[in-house]
């Protein structure tokens, strides 16, 4: 089974554009919660996803489905209360190795001004190992409240 591993902090001062790189505009929307199982629909505007997560924490089980668009904006009306909106930018991290890359989420819409960044692993040692940048705000690992899905639920947690 498909296992993520995964750590997530807060950033607090989102960097510059120029600093960040291109970002994805992404539509997230849960279809369906049953804790600790989430089944979104995620589409930008190349792609669409189906994705099924289970588990809480530094490890958690996901299954990511390739949808057609049309299917994705079918199931899209199922989602509503339930959305975020976010634009996703890949930062390199470091210089040596390992090299890891930050999925940096600058969020939109009612989560206006909230910068989060998620770096995956291959190894929960690798996890442990890991030394965030100065630029990294909190960790929000295992923090069901900073979890995408409470986020479109419910906003930020801190408001």
């Amino acid at each position: 089974m498909p296992i993520e591993i995964e750590r997530k902090f807060l950033v607090p001062d989102v960097p510059s554009t120029e600093r960040l790189g291109p970002g994805t505009h992404l539509r997230q929307g849960y279809l369906a919660e049953d804790e600790p199982v989430e089944v979104r629909v995620r589409i930008s505007e190349t792609a669409a996803h189906l994705t099924v997560k289970a588990g809480a924490g530094l490890s958690r089980t996901e299954v990511d489905i390739a949808i057609t668009a049309h299917d994705a904006e079918a199931l899209w009306p199922l989602t509503v209360g339930r959305r975020i909106e976010k634009t996703r930018h890949h930062v390199t991290l470091g210089n040596g190795s390992p090299r890891y890359v930050a999925d940096v989420d600058v969020y939109s819409g009612t989560l206006t001004g909230l910068g989060v960044a998620e770096v995956e692993f291959a190894s929960e040692s690798d996890a442990a190992a890991f030394d965030p940048p100065d630029w990294f705000g909190a960790e929000l690992t295992g923090d069901s409240a900073w979890s995408n899905a409470t986020l479109a639920r419910h906003g930020r947690p801190d408001t």
